[in-house]
C-alpha cells in the first residue's frame, strides 16, 4: 500500500506518517477486514474512489479545521476571490 495510488494507500500513507508503521498497518487491517465482510455479507462491491478523491477530502477536512481554530481564537479566515 505504500506505492499504491488508491483511496486505500493514501489513507495507509497519512496514517504511517501519524501513527508509525506498525500503528498504520493495524489500522489499516482492521479497515480492509471491514470492507470484506460488507462484501461477503451484503454483496456490496469496492468501488476505489481513488487518490484524487481523499486528497480532496482531506483537504476540506484541514479547511474546515483550521477555521474552526481560527474562530476559537475570535479570528475569521478570508477566502480568496476567485480569479
Amino acid at each position: 500500500m505504500l506505492r499504491s495510488q488508491s483511496y486505500l494507500g493514501a489513507q495507509y500513507r497519512r496514517l504511517r506518517a501519524r501513527l508509525g508503521a506498525p500503528k498504520a498497518i493495524t489500522a489499516m487491517a482492521h479497515k480492509l477486514a471491514r470492507l470484506v465482510y460488507r462484501m461477503l455479507k451484503w454483496g456490496h462491491e469496492y468501488v476505489d474512489k481513488g487518490l484524487q478523491y481523499y486528497e480532496e477530502r482531506h483537504r476540506e477536512q484541514q479547511v474546515q479545521l483550521l477555521k474552526k481554530r481560527a474562530a476559537k481564537l475570535g479570528l475569521q479566515i478570508v477566502e480568496p476571490e476567485a480569479a
